[in-house]
């Protein structure tokens, strides 16, 4: 029995976002940023005209996806060394081993991550698509998501969810 799957990966599906992640368990990197490069894999049957899913759909999803992230600064929300402040004149403190960081809240974008390592950016990526795709009629078949995740080159991680 044969299976089928799509991958995309395109030069502009790439985002350029400041980080740091605690690490070590009690050690916090420097703030910096990646240039980071997306790739999705779909599976499932093809439809009724012989596609998995439409390559040009996908894109266009997975661009709007990442336009969000890019050159903006990514905050994890759930991290115990990486305290996230909002404040009521619209900026975000951020607070960790004796450092602090007043950004624009309209450069921040908060996730609800433990970390934003890439592991957990390829698993929020994947997440933001298994939304979009489960809101259209024409993804109903599918029964997986793979998503990688470039931080800088040979460095990728991966993040694979069942659908059915």
């Amino acid at each position: 029995m044969g299976a089928y799957r799509i991958h995309i990966s395109r030069d502009n599906l790439m985002f350029a976002a400041g980080h740091f992640a605690s690490y070590d368990g009690d050690k916090v990197e420097p703030l910096h940023g990646h240039n980071y490069r997306l790739g999705v894999t779909l599976e499932g049957p093809t439809e009724e005209n012989a596609y998995v899913f439409n390559f040009v759909t996908l894109k266009r999803i997975m661009k709007r996806v990442t336009d969000e992230l890019d050159h903006h600064m990514l905050l994890p929300r759930a991290n115990r060394l990486v305290a996230v402040e909002e404040q009521p004149d619209g900026g975000v403190i951020v607070r960790t081993q004796g450092r602090w960081y007043r950004f624009p809240r309209e450069d921040v974008v908060i996730l609800d991550l433990p970390n934003t390592t890439v592991e957990m950016m390829a698993r929020y990526l994947c997440g933001r698509l298994r939304a979009e795709l489960a809101a259209r009629a024409d993804a109903a078949h599918l029964t997986a998501i793979e998503v990688s995740l470039e931080e800088s080159f040979g460095q990728t991680a991966f993040y694979r969810e069942l659908l059915a």
